[in-house]
């Protein structure tokens, strides 16, 4: 039970339902997340740079999603076990090693192995081992009434640290025009930066308290930690495989090349534009709490998910630059919304002893659809169309948001069945 001095020091937080480990687990994440922001803009152009083309590039990002759908499942299924806490401190290395292997080597080798540590990412949003454990975790830092508000923060840190990434993106232009650097040094600074972010990171998961591992006694589970509720993640499992199949056409690695390569869009110009994304993203996931407290966690998922992926498949379609990236600023004003509900809602149907191996599973089983993805857009973009990803990956995701609404729309979360 907290003191009164304890109640009244968490009264002053700006959010005050959330307590310390919380606290820690939304920084780390934001740390992370301005990483990728910097590396999401710049992997695909820096690969380019030194001098692979469309279909290399797609295998390097493939190798990122490959690694981080392996390390998942590893790490999902033993965290119980072996302490939630001790891998996340074990991912964070990882991260600080393939950043270092990045800002060192320019062998394609090299860069492809430390690729599939997971922890290099194509995108601000998070598919690796961190995001399993830490979905595990959140819920017992809050209460079952802030738990979709909590994930609203959690994707929100994200989302603004990753827009602020995207912006310092263009220091390695400042770098090169006013201080002399080469294109390729330029650019590894920015993996130095990575690099010192990722310890940052293991220093605040060395800080956590026992209170984010699993409370009391375990029940007992299958092989693959699930009991009760393996036939709901199950199909969870599967319907999100298909929605990252298709989200891995058009990782924001690959948007940013797409951007920057096909439609000539400056490098600093691409920045502020997934700056801006990430704003909008930031913003949005508040209000799909605040929708899914009215209409549902499935409703909100949905409905905020169909219009998006029809604006999606205009993109290509779009005669000029500015355009294009018009309709992609308004596609992602709601095409993150069914995030934060997403990850409330898997942690609500599931048991509390499940948690930790569904967030894995599901991650695992978004993973490795998603790693197929990059190489299918790169061979895609290079021998038929760059336009050929956006109509693919905006048609499968429309039969997913069917899906899914189909399958789950009955099964209530316990907040909406009061």
């Amino acid at each position: 039970m907290l003191t009164m001095s304890e109640n009244h020091e968490r009264a002053r937080r700006p959010l005050p339902w959330l307590s310390r480990d919380g606290w820690l687990i939304l920084i780390a994440r934001g740390l992370r997340a301005f990483g990728y922001g910097c590396l999401s803009v710049l992997l695909a152009i820096y690969l380019e740079a030194m001098g692979l083309e469309a279909s290399g590039i797609g295998f390097v990002l493939t190798a990122s999603l490959m690694g981080a759908a392996a390390l998942t499942l590893l790490f999902s299924v033993t965290a119980n076990r072996w302490g939630r806490r001790r891998l996340l401190a074990a991912n964070a290395v990882m991260m600080l090693a393939a950043g270092a292997v990045f800002a060192l080597s320019s062998s394609f080798l090299l860069l492809f192995i430390a690729a599939l540590s997971g922890t290099i990412s194509v995108s601000t949003s998070e598919r690796g081992a961190f995001l399993s454990l830490e979905q595990a975790m959140l819920p017992q830092t809050t209460d079952d009434g802030h738990r979709t508000q909590l994930f609203a923060a959690y994707n929100t840190a994200s989302s603004f640290a990753g827009a602020l990434g995207a912006v310092f993106s263009g220091l390695p232009v400042l770098l090169q025009s006013a201080l002399g650097f080469s294109g390729l040094d330029a650019f590894r600074s920015m993996f130095w930066v990575y690099t010192f972010l990722a310890l940052a990171v293991l220093l605040l998961v060395s800080w956590l308290s026992p209170e984010v591992e699993l409370r009391g006694q375990a029940q007992s589970m299958g092989r693959w930690g699930l009991g009760p509720s393996r036939d709901t993640v199950i199909k969870l499992a599967a319907l999100f495989s298909i929605d990252a199949l298709a989200g891995g056409l058009i990782v924001q690695s690959f948007l940013a090349y797409w951007f920057h390569s096909v439609r000539g869009m400056p490098l600093e110009m691409v920045g502020l534009l997934f700056a801006a994304s990430g704003l909008l993203e930031g913003f949005s996931f508040f209000a799909a709490a605040r929708l899914s407290a009215r209409f549902g966690l499935i409703n909100t998922m949905v409905f905020s998910h169909l219009p998006s992926n029809l604006l999606l498949m205009l993109i290509p379609l779009a005669p000029t630059a500015a355009l294009a990236a018009a309709l992609f600023l308004v596609r992602q004003s709601l095409s993150q919304m069914d995030v934060p509900t997403r990850q409330s809602y898997l942690m609500a149907v599931v048991t509390v002893e499940e948690r930790t191996a569904a967030a894995g599973i599901t991650t695992v089983a978004r993973g490795v659809s998603q790693s197929v993805s990059p190489a299918l857009a790169g061979v895609a973009t290079q021998f038929l169309s760059s336009a050929v990803p956006f109509f693919l990956c905006g048609g499968i995701k429309i039969i997913y948001d069917l899906a899914l609404y189909a399958t789950f729309r009955n099964l209530k979360p316990p907040e909406e069945l009061k």
